[in-house]
């Protein structure tokens, strides 16, 4: 074999090598992937930026948020709900998720609880979530939210 042939040979098993170790990777676990988007829910909500926040649900009509009794549908009609409810980022306080459980019932499925507090100048309201994660698109994004409040004392 010349030396031609042989530094053929030797790249095209280098490159035989590299498609088979890139195929066998497994993919990244989804539970850090879904707590990143979590993380970063809270960092655009205390940076003021309602919009940020809203990255992390999908952009779907049938997006489905429930809290406070009554059940919004569709991305820009939560995105709405919020901008009514936290019309400035005195209202909006700083936001904390914690005790997260996240359990994948399919390749393309998580369910997580969590908690949830909010501080403000007017009170630190504080309650539990159940969401509901697809992965579209190779992301994971949020396509329902139970949030529900703590009873606040005295109340």
């Amino acid at each position: 074999m010349n030396l031609r042939a042989s530094f053929v040979f030797i790249l095209f098993c280098v490159c035989l090598v590299s498609g088979m170790s890139a195929q066998g990777a497994a993919p990244a676990a989804p539970e850090p992937l879904i707590e990143q988007v979590l993380s970063d829910q809270a960092a655009a909500w205390n940076r003021g930026d309602i919009d940020g926040f809203m990255s992390g649900y999908a952009r779907l009509s049938t997006l489905r948020f429930a809290s406070g009794g009554s059940v919004t549908y569709g991305w820009q009609e939560t995105l709405d709900r919020y901008k009514q409810h936290y019309p400035d980022r005195a209202a909006m306080g700083v936001l904390t998720f914690s005790n997260l459980d996240v359990t994948i019932l399919s390749p393309e499925v998580a369910l997580v609880f969590g908690r949830w507090h909010l501080k403000t100048d007017k009170g630190e309201p504080n309650g539990l979530f159940t969401l509901l994660f697809r992965q579209l698109d190779g992301h994971w994004q949020i396509v329902a939210d139970h949030t529900s409040a703590a009873a606040v004392p005295g109340s």
